[in-house]
């Protein structure tokens, strides 16, 4: 059963999800990790829930129809892409569930209710269990994805082609009597674009997400598009001697696997409902960070040693290269000044805050959180750059973390790892839930890599803010993701260093100047249709009648390679700032944080809560639709930004550090490092000279 293509191959990542009809609410994986072969091969059980639609009368209507197969049958569409599906089967939770009294009574059922049997009334009860009980819940949800295949005679049929799998049953013609079960075993294909296979810096085998323009649908079957929001599980096992990092709110620790001593099993999950595209995973032989570690990689302290996983089935392994020290100090690997920053709490318990988002443990209304200034966190390497990571991301990490909290409040995540990744990763970093991968180009010699390195830091930390815990309701907006965090990258890592007013101010200026070079020689060089940051305009945000929906030009090889989203978006946020007040549009982010957290938002919500937080704006001309005719919707430079790049080129600080340029080795260094990006020899003039400057070395 083939879906019609209705977009440029080559350009629009279709999303094919039927989210209008049916949600996954929770995924199980249950995945091995075979690096001989480069697969990773294992199940993933879906726990479904038929979306339920307001008529004009504003009463909860069923959905009646959806894509049918062949024979007229509802049909289930997940995005696939380069996976060999084997199964898909029904599971018969009642056998694991029937006999445990662990679910409420079921509740009554409106008499608009189509027929339920006691398997859909277990697992509707489960979904709907309070987050107060989420481990409780998590376990239940766990149990139920080892159950046995359903023995009614019927099976579960299943199609796939380029992006999608599509499940049915022959019979069921509605979303509501769909199963709300099901298990896919299945395996990856070594050339699959969700997941890397490679070396890193020590030639050992690895394996991680990538950041791939197709998201995570090479590495599971699932809902892609931003409005199906999941909570899941996940059971991973690796080689003995392998670390296993994931996206996931407890800190694993290996057991042994009970078949084989090859294997150890790692155990992840989350509570807080997210896309599946923010799913993470790294497995390789790192090793963790200690704050002593000598010149040749190896450890000082007696308490962490590295060697071959070894314990007997449902003990932790012991001798693993990663801490099994359960005590806070451990787990965070800081310095002993974090014990300072985290007592010091500036922000207080707001009592305002009104949760608006699904029902998750969230930690906006946890007391604890709101004076938890640096959140426990963990470095990652190979053994080769143990000592780089040690001298420079561990001392910037937990100011990084303090400052963000200054900025921004409360941590939406409770805790952080930073894994170096191997060479050849396409950007400088990438934020997942509870995870940041770096790339080795941060920890470059020299006392200037510290700017680079902090800076970066304090980007990819702002995603937890602006990317995840709020997240673009339509892909096409990445501004609201990478604009949001290059503006309060800035900020972060100002407050980090403690700069003075004025050395903050004349920093921004340096940093803006450079990225008005950088944006001015892109914009030059690029299509006009990669320049819009709204490109479906007044469309943004709309999807089909089934859900599914395409992301423009997500697969043109040349949008990889560009920043306007981060930079025009950067702009924008500082026009705004540049009419409303730094303090007061800091202290509006913080507002905005409260308001929208936990929830999908569009470039509307922004601005729209803007423009009535500061009504003043509106009436000097600041319109919605202005904004966008603007800044938005249209590609090239706003008159505003060349107005202002004349005021940064003549800021002092420029003026002083041009001409302290000077250094060849300095000018070749950056030459090399970002020639790729067909950055102008003003460009690099500039960077060198953020690197020289004695205020981002202080």
């Amino acid at each position: 059963m083939e879906l019609k293509e209705d977009l440029n191959p080559s350009d629009d990542l279709p999303l094919r999800s039927n989210t209008n009809h049916i949600l996954v609410r929770h995924y199980v994986l249950d995945l091995d990790v075979h690096f001989d072969s480069r697969i990773i091969s294992g199940s993933i059980t879906l726990f479904l829930e038929p979306v339920e639609t307001s008529g004009s009368t504003g009463i909860s209507t069923i959905q009646t129809s959806g894509q049918t197969s062949p024979d007229g049958d509802f049909t289930l569409v997940l995005d696939c892409c380069d996976l060999t599906v084997s199964k898909v089967e029904e599971l018969d939770v009642t056998s694991v569930l029937s006999s445990l009294d662990v679910l409420p009574d079921v509740s009554s059922r409106s008499s608009a209710d189509v027929p339920l049997t006691r398997q859909t009334d277990l697992i509707r009860d489960l979904i709907s269990m309070s987050c107060s009980q989420w481990r409780h819940k998590h376990q239940l949800l766990s149990l139920c994805s080892g159950a046995p295949g359903v023995q009614d005679g019927s099976s579960m049929r299943f199609n796939t082609d380029r992006w999608s799998l599509q499940v049915w049953k022959d019979g069921v013609t509605f979303p509501q009597q769909f199963p709300r079960a099901l298990r896919i075993c299945y395996e990856t294909k070594p050339g699959g674009g969700s997941v890397r296979w490679t070396r890193d810096q020590d030639n050992r085998e690895c394996v991680y997400t990538a950041g791939s323009p197709i998201n995570n649908r090479a590495l599971f079957p699932c809902q892609e598009p931003p409005v199906a929001m999941s909570t899941w599980q996940a059971t991973v096992r690796a080689p003995s001697g392998c670390v296993v990092l994931m996206s996931g709110e407890e800190e694993a620790l290996p057991t042994q696997d009970q078949d084989t001593s090859m294997f150890s099993v790692w155990r992840y999950y989350v509570t807080m409902a997210m896309p599946a595209s923010t799913f993470t995973l790294a497995v390789g032989h790192w090793r963790q960070v200690t704050e002593e570690v000598s010149l040749t990689g190896e450890r000082c302290e007696d308490r962490t040693v590295c060697g071959k996983a070894a314990a007997v089935a449902g003990e932790d392994v012991k001798d693993h290269p990663i801490q099994t020290d359960r005590s806070d100090s451990a787990f965070c690997c800081s310095s002993p000044e974090d014990k300072v920053l985290s007592a010091i709490d500036y922000s207080g318990v707001d009592g305002s805050i009104s949760c608006c988002h699904g029902d998750y443990p969230c930690r906006f209304t946890m007391q604890s959180a709101w004076s938890q200034r640096v959140i426990p966190h963990r470095v990652f390497s190979c053994d080769c750059l143990l000592h780089k990571a040690q001298m420079q991301v561990l001392p910037l990490l937990s100011r990084c973390l303090a400052a963000a909290h200054d900025v921004l409040g409360v941590h939406p995540f409770p805790r952080l790892d930073v894994l170096i990744v191997p060479s050849g990763f396409s950007s400088l970093g990438m934020a997942s839930p509870h995870i940041i991968f770096l790339s080795q180009s941060v920890l470059s010699s020299g006392e200037n890599s510290r700017s680079l390195c902090g800076s970066r830091i304090c980007h990819e930390i702002a995603h937890s803010w602006f990317g995840l815990v709020i997240g673009a309701r339509d892909w096409t907006e990445e501004w609201i993701s990478e604009g949001f965090a290059t503006c309060l990258e800035d900020i972060i890592w100002a407050r980090a260093q403690q700069l003075s007013v004025q050395e903050t101010a004349e920093q921004f200026e340096l940093k803006a100047l450079l990225r008005w070079r950088r944006l001015s020689d892109e914009l030059q060089n690029s299509k006009e249709e990669l320049q819009i940051l709204r490109p479906n305009m007044e469309k943004t945000g709309e999807v089909r009648d089934s859900g599914s929906s395409t992301v423009k030009h997500a697969l043109n090889p040349d949008k990889s390679f560009m920043q306007v989203h981060y930079l025009k978006g950067f702009f924008l946020l500082r026009f705004l700032s540049s009419h409303v007040g730094e303090q007061r549009f800091i202290e509006f982010f913080r507002l905005f944080v409260k308001t929208f957290h936990g929830q999908l938002i569009l470039s509307q919500d922004f601005l729209q809560m803007l423009l009535v937080t500061f009504p003043d704006l509106e009436r000097n001309g600041f319109t919605l639709t202005a904004i966008y005719a603007d800044w938005l919707d249209r590609p090239g430079i706003p008159e505003w930004l060349y107005e202002r790049s004349s005021v940064w080129s003549q800021a002092k600080l420029v003026e002083e550090v041009r001409a302290e340029f000077q250094s060849p080795a300095l000018y070749i260094c950056c030459v090399s490092f970002f020639g790729g990006y067909h950055i102008s020899h003003w460009s690099l003039l500039l960077i060198s000279l953020v690197c020289q400057s004695h205020f981002l070395t202080r």
